[in-house]
C-alpha cells in the first residue's frame, strides 16, 4: 500500500472517530453542526387521565358529578425550544386539565430539580397552561376553595399530574432536534359565542367598534419542523370554554380541545406510547366569557353533549389544519422569558393603567353572583342570580343572603369563616361586588391563592402572555394592546397570544365596566375592580424588560402548603366478584354479529379501578382477528369507545365495568372481541390484576 493511500485510509478512519466519538446519543443539543436553522426543537406527550371512578370532576363545582368512566384519555402535550448558540429555552405545556394550580406548577419544577435538569428549567422558563377541561377529575389544587366540592386532596390524582407533565417535558427534551418554527394566523367561526353580553355592552361602544365580534375568534399556530421539514407537532391558541360536556356527564373526557388533538394525532398516525411523536396541542386562550354552547343556555351541536364535543373539536381542527397546511412565515430572533410572582391582595397601581387615579387590589372575595354560575352550568340555588350588586339582596326569613350563606356554613368553621357579612371592609373595597365569600380570609392559609405568578415569553416575533386566569374578551385585547405598544417597534410583525390559566389559578379577570355589572365573571373576578389594571401594569413592565434586557424581581414564592391536605372521603376497602363468579367473568355479554355503526356492548365483574389508573395503558381493547392474531385497533384513548364503572353492592364490594365500541364507518369486516383489563383488591390490602374476554363477534 503506497504512502498516498495510508493517508486517505488514516484520514478517513479519524474522521469516522470523530464523527462517533461526537454524534449526541444523549441528546446534548449543544453539539449539534447543522447550521441550517433557527432553534432546536422537541415535543412529548404523556397519560395524567388519573382515577376513572369516586372522584368528582374539576369545573363545575358539583359534588355529584364524579368520574364513573373514561371516555377518551386526558394528556398532556409539551414543547421545547432552545437557542443555537445559548442555553435560552422556554417549555410550553398544554394539559387537559380544568386548572393548572400552583400546586401543580410547584411539583413540576421541583421534579424537574430534583431528576438532574437543576436550574435548566424553572419557574422563569416552564409555562404550563391547562385547556379548561371541565371532565376530568379533580383534588389536585393545594387551595382549599377549589377541593371543597372534591371533599379535599386527592394525593393519587395530584401525583399522576405531575407525573405525567414531567414526563411529557423529559420526551420533549430528549427529542430535542434541530428545526425551524412556522406562524400562522387565521379566523375560526362556528363554535364560540360570548355568554356574558351584558357585561360585554358595557364596556365602550367606541371600543366595542373597533372589533367585529364580541368573542376573540383568532387562532393562532405554530408548525415545529426538523431540518428535514418533517412536522413534529403543532400548537394553536383559540379562545373557549371546555363546557361542551354539561355537568351531568360523568365519564373523564378530553373535551372539544382534546377531541381535536385526537383528530389531528390520528391524521399523523401518532402513538402516544412512544417516545417520540406527533403532538397536536390545542391551547388555551382569553376564555372567560368565551362559549362553545352557541345557541344558548348551554347548548351546543347535536342532540347531546357528546355530538356538541364532537362538533366543536372538528370545527377546531379544521381550522388549524388549514393553518398549518398555509403556514410559510418562519419565526426568528431570541427566546427570553420573564416572569415574577406578585401578592395580588394589595398591588398598587399607577393611575395610567386605570381611570387616572392611582388605584390597588384588595385581598380576595366573590361576589353573589359567583354562587349564580352562568348559562353553561348553573348550581340549584335559586337565591343567587347574575348581576346581583350592593346594595344587599334580601330572602324571607333573613335579614340578607350573606347571613343565610353564614348560617349554612357554620359547621365547617374554616368555610364559616369565609362568610362576606364579617367583612365589611371588604364590602366597601370591592364595591359593587356583595362579597358571598372571604377566602382570603380563612386562617391559617387564604383558601385562594393571593400572590400569582405573571410570565412573559418571546421567541423570535412571538409574544405569549401566560396568565393565571380565565380572562376575558375585551380584558385580553386591552391586555394585548398594552404589549404589542411595546413590541411593535422592536419585533416587526410581532405576533401576541395569551395563554390562560397558566402556572397558577386565580378565578376571572374583567375589564373594570365588566365588573360593574357582576355577572359572573365579574362576581369571580378576585382582587376586585381594577385587577385587570394590575395586569396592565405588571405586563407592561415585563414587555419593557424583554426589549430593555432588565432584569426582574422575582417576587415571593407561595408556601408550600403540601403538608397541609387532607382527603374527607374512604379509599378502597375491598373488592369482591358475585357468588359462583371470578374477576373478568362476563355479566352481559355480547351479541354475535353487528353491522358498521352498531353500538357493541359488553359488562365484566370487575374490580374498582382505582387500584390501577392504567397510566399510558388501557382498561379495554377492541381487537380483530388477523391471520390467526389478535390485533387491537382501539382502546380507552378512542373517541369510539366507551369505559364504564358500576358499583353494584358496597356491602359486598361488587362492581362491574361495561365496555361500549361504537363501530365506526370504515370498520373492516371480520372477527372481533372486547379485552377488559383490570385489577382488584383483597381485604388485606393486596392488589391482583386480571383480563375480560368477551366472545368473539361479527361484522358484517
Amino acid at each position: 500500500m503506497t504512502l498516498k493511500y495510508l493517508k486517505q485510509s488514516f484520514i478517513i478512519l479519524l474522521a469516522l472517530f470523530i464523527l462517533f466519538s461526537y454524534f449526541p446519543t444523549n441528546k446534548n443539543v449543544s453539539v449539534y453542526a447543522d447550521s441550517d436553522f433557527d432553534y432546536y426543537v422537541g415535543a412529548g406527550i404523556y397519560d395524567i387521565t388519573g382515577p376513572p371512578a369516586e372522584v368528582v370532576m374539576m369545573g363545575y363545582a358539583n359534588p355529584s358529578m364524579t368520574t364513573k368512566g373514561i371516555h377518551f384519555r386526558l394528556k398532556s402535550r409539551a414543547f421545547i425550544m432552545k437557542e443555537k448558540e445559548t442555553e435560552n429555552s422556554v417549555v410550553f405545556v398544554s394539559a387537559d386539565l380544568g386548572q393548572i394550580f400552583h400546586s401543580v406548577t410547584q411539583g413540576v419544577v421541583q421534579k424537574l430539580k430534583d431528576n438532574g435538569y437543576g436550574d435548566l428549567y424553572s419557574y422563569n422558563n416552564v409555562l404550563l397552561s391547562a385547556t379548561h377541561n371541565h371532565s376530568g377529575p379533580g383534588g389536585y389544587a393545594h387551595d382549599g376553595l377549589y377541593n371543597v366540592s372534591t371533599f379535599g386532596f386527592h394525593e393519587d390524582n395530584y401525583n399522576v399530574i405531575v407525573n405525567g407533565i414531567y414526563e411529557s417535558i423529559v420526551r420533549a427534551h430528549q427529542n430535542l432536534e434541530p428545526g425551524y418554527i412556522e406562524i400562522n394566523e387565521g379566523v375560526v367561526d362556528g363554535t364560540s359565542s360570548n355568554r356574558s353580553e351584558v357585561a360585554y355592552n358595557n364596556n365602550p361602544i367606541e371600543e366595542r367598534n373597533q372589533y367585529e365580534d364580541n368573542v376573540d375568534k383568532t387562532m393562532t399556530l405554530l408548525n415545529f419542523r426538523n431540518t428535514d421539514g418533517e412536522l413534529l407537532g403543532i400548537i394553536n391558541w383559540f379562545a373557549v370554554h371546555g363546557v361542551s360536556m354539561g355537568q351531568d356527564n360523568q365519564y373523564i373526557s378530553g373535551e372539544n380541545k382534546g377531541y381535536s388533538s385526537y383528530l389531528y394525532e390520528k391524521e399523523m398516525q401518532s402513538n402516544n406510547g412512544d417516545d417520540k411523536t406527533f403532538v397536536a396541542a390545542f391551547a388555551q386562550a382569553n376564555l372567560g366569557d368565551v362559549t362553545p354552547n352557541i345557541f344558548g343556555d348551554g347548548v351546543g351541536y347535536g342532540d347531546n353533549d357528546f355530538e356538541s364535543t364532537k362538533k366543536s373539536g372538528e370545527i377546531q381542527y379544521e381550522a388549524a389544519k388549514s393553518l398549518s397546511e398555509t403556514a410559510h412565515v418562519r419565526i426568528s430572533g431570541p427566546i427570553v422569558t420573564k416572569h415574577e410572582f406578585k401578592d395580588f391582595s394589595n398591588l398598587e397601581i399607577d393611575g395610567k393603567y386605570t381611570d387616572g387615579e392611582a388605584k390597588r387590589t384588595y385581598p380576595s372575595a366573590l361576589g353573589y353572583s359567583f354562587a349564580a354560575g352562568t348559562e353553561d352550568g348553573r348550581p340549584d340555588l335559586g337565591m343567587f342570580e347574575e348581576g346581583m350588586t350592593q346594595p344587599e339582596y334580601k330572602i324571607d326569613g333573613y335579614d340578607n343572603i350573606i347571613t343565610y350563606a353564614r348560617d349554612l356554613l357554620v359547621i365547617v368553621p374554616q368555610i364559616g369563616e369565609m362568610s362576606g357579612s364579617l367583612y365589611p371592609e371588604l364590602w366597601e373595597q370591592h364595591y359593587p361586588k356583595p362579597i358571598l365569600f372571604a377566602p382570603s380570609q380563612v386562617k391559617p392559609d387564604p383558601w385562594t391563592p393571593q400572590i400569582i405568578p405573571l410570565q412573559m415569553v418571546q421567541i423570535g416575533q412571538l409574544s405569549i402572555l401566560a396568565v393565571p386566569s380565565e380572562i376575558t374578551t375585551m380584558a385580553g385585547r386591552r391586555l394585548i394592546d398594552i404589549v404589542q405598544e411595546n413590541m411593535a417597534d422592536q419585533f416587526s410583525n410581532n405576533h401576541i397570544v395569551i395563554a390562560g390559566l397558566a402556572n397558577s389559578y386565580s378565578s376571572y379577570v374583567t375589564t373594570p365596566e365588566e365588573y360593574e355589572t357582576q355577572q359572573y365573571e365579574g362576581a369571580s373576578t378576585l382582587f376586585g375592580k381594577w385587577t385587570l389594571s394590575g395586569y396592565l401594569q405588571e405586563f407592561d413592565k415585563l414587555s419593557k424588560a424583554i426589549i430593555n434586557n432588565e432584569n426582574i424581581e422575582p417576587g415571593p414564592i407561595p408556601k408550600d402548603l403540601t403538608d397541609e391536605q387532607v382527603y374527607l372521603l374512604p379509599g378502597i376497602v375491598f373488592d369482591a366478584p358475585p357468588i359462583f363468579r371470578d374477576f373478568g367473568d362476563i355479566k352481559d355479554n355480547v351479541n354475535t354479529s353487528y353491522n358498521v355503526g352498531d353500538n357493541v356492548k359488553v359488562s365484566f365483574w370487575s374490580g374498582h379501578p382505582n387500584n390501577n389508573f392504567r397510566t399510558e395503558s388501557t382498561y379495554l381493547e377492541v381487537q380483530q382477528l388477523i391471520n390467526g392474531e389478535w390485533e387491537v385497533i382501539a382502546d380507552d384513548g378512542d373517541w369510539e369507545t366507551k369505559f364504564l364503572w358500576n358499583r353494584e353492592s358496597t356491602l359486598f364490594g361488587t362492581s362491574s365495568s361495561t365496555v361500549e365500541w361504537e363501530i365506526p364507518s370504515n370498520t373492516e369486516s371480520g372477527t372481533y372481541r372486547i379485552v377488559h383489563y383490570g385489577a382488584y383488591q383483597t381485604i388485606t390490602g393486596n392488589v391482583y390484576e386480571y383480563t375480560g374476554k368477551s366472545s368473539e363477534f361479527s361484522i358484517n
